[in-house]
C-alpha cells in the first residue's frame, strides 16, 4: 500500500531554525531518504519552497487564473513530503516516526487510494 507522509512548517520555525545547524539536517534527511530508498520503501522524498513561492491555479473559462498562495491566513503549509510503499500501516508508521524532523513536528501520513501511473 502506498502512503504520502508529509511534515508541516511556518517561516517562524525556519526562520529560527540556526542556519550552521541545516548542513546536519540535510545530512540527516538524506540519510533517511538513501535508508528507505535501499528497502525499496521510499519511492519518492521532496522539499518544497517557502510559502511565498507558492501560487493558486483556478480554471476560468477554460483558462488557467493564477494568483499568490497559499491563502494569507495560513500560517503552516507542507513543507516536504514523501511517498512510501509499505506492506502495512504499521511498517508506514514506523518510518513516518523515523524521519529526521519527527521528534519536533508530527508527520501526517495519508493512505493513497488511487494511483495513475505516469508512465501508463
Amino acid at each position: 500500500m502506498k502512503y504520502v507522509a508529509m511534515i508541516y512548517g511556518n517561516q517562524a520555525k525556519w526562520d529560527a531554525f540556526p542556519a550552521e545547524a541545516w548542513p546536519e539536517a540535510i545530512a540527516r534527511q538524506e540519510a533517511f531518504n538513501r535508508k528507505y530508498r535501499e528497502s525499496g520503501e521510499l519511492l519518492g522524498a521532496y522539499g518544497l519552497a517557502d510559502a511565498a513561492a507558492a501560487q493558486l491555479v483556478r480554471r476560468r473559462d477554460g483558462a488557467p487564473v493564477v494568483t499568490d498562495g497559499p491563502y494569507l491566513e495560513t500560517k503552516e503549509y507542507i513543507a516536504s513530503f514523501c511517498l512510501l510503499d509499505c506492506e502495512s500501516l504499521e511498517r508506514a508508521q514506523q518510518i513516518a516516526a523515523d524521519m529526521p524532523f519527527a521528534d519536533a513536528e508530527p508527520v501526517e501520513l495519508w493512505p493513497v487510494l488511487h494511483e495513475s501511473a505516469a508512465d501508463a
